[in-house]
């Protein structure tokens, strides 16, 4: 509140302060009555000045340096332990997206509709190629066609439980915990039970593809920097069919901004799909429920009808 007075306000006061003019017995009594109100008045406006600068300076102090995160003990480099978990609609598409009815709206009414959300990508949208966009377009209209014999290539991957990938599961909505020793980084998502490891000594490249490629990690400063290569090509990045190819190279950045939050960006790039580099950025939040912990989602046993229906309907 105190940020808000105006130096009109202050004027004013020292006018109130200072009264009317006080009769006097001469003009030269008068004078002196005059100029002592006056420094008064200007004494008065200093004093004030100088509160208001103290209370901003009170409220303000801190607001503008870098959070300082608690160290990993025995090292240098912040300590990110925790569960984690982003909040947002960006699990249904990265972009901008409006409210849509869910797959079988006539069987479930508002269970499974989008809700509307905002993009997370910097700059609003994906730079796809122009092929990309009508591969897009063709991943969502059938994201929930299944046919055992594309299993990989055919449909979300998430719908199919798979592994999510990076950087999808970071937004997925589930919690996903880290695990930080010196050398390496552990990161467990509750979604089927994924997890990979963030290596931050002895860099390789990545043996083999994987679903959740190989993460080789360095500090800079404060923050938690992975580089992410060797992807499979099979995961997506949405339920909106968005995507990538298995020359994806992410590099991902773990901020903590407070004691709760963690600023998260990931790069992608991939010349196969993309015309340039692209970056999403969202905040991620501690999970600060009493005893919080993963609890299991293995989904393989619920997705198998969906999967495989087809071929016990054919027999």
């Amino acid at each position: 509140m105190a940020r808000h007075i105006t130096l009109k306000y202050i004027v004013r006061c020292a006018s109130l302060h200072r009264g009317s003019d006080r009769p006097s017995g001469s003009e030269g009594k008068h004078m002196r009555h005059r100029v002592t109100d006056s420094i008064l008045a200007v004494a008065f406006a200093t004093a004030v000045v100088v509160a208001l600068v103290t209370l901003w300076s009170a409220e303000t102090e801190g607001q503008g340096a870098a959070y300082q995160a608690p160290r990993l003990m025995g090292t240098p480099d912040p300590d990110l332990t925790g569960i984690w978990q982003a909040m947002g609609t960006a699990h249904w598409d990265v972009e901008d997206h409006g409210v849509e009815p869910g797959p079988f709206p006539t069987q479930m009414g508002t269970w499974g509709v989008q809700p509307a959300g905002q993009s997370v990508v910097v700059g609003g949208r994906i730079p796809y190629q122009a092929w990309a966009l009508e591969k897009r377009r063709e991943n969502f209209e059938s994201r929930l066609t299944m046919n055992p014999d594309e299993l990989s290539t055919q449909g979300d991957p998430e719908a199919k439980c798979m592994m999510p990938g990076i950087p999808r599961a970071t937004y997925l909505p589930f919690p996903f915990q880290i695990i930080q020793t010196r050398s390496k980084i552990l990161v467990a998502y509750q979604f089927n039970v994924a997890k990979r490891t963030i290596h931050m000594e002895n860099h390789t490249e990545a043996p083999i593809d994987f679903w959740m490629g190989w993460s080789n990690g360095h500090w800079e400063g404060d923050t938690l920097v992975v580089d992410v290569t060797g992807f499979n090509g099979l995961t997506w990045l949405d339920r909106a069919g968005n995507f990538h190819s298995e020359a994806l190279h992410v590099v991902e950045r773990f901020t903590p901004i407070g004691p709760h939050h963690i600023m998260y960006e990931a790069t992608l790039e991939d010349p196969n799909v993309y015309t340039e580099p692209w970056t999403i950025r969202m905040p991620l939040y501690r999970r600060l429920e009493e005893n919080a912990q993963l609890l299991e989602f293995r989904c393989v046993d619920i997705v198998e009808e969906f999967i495989y229906g087809s071929l016990v309907k054919a027999q």
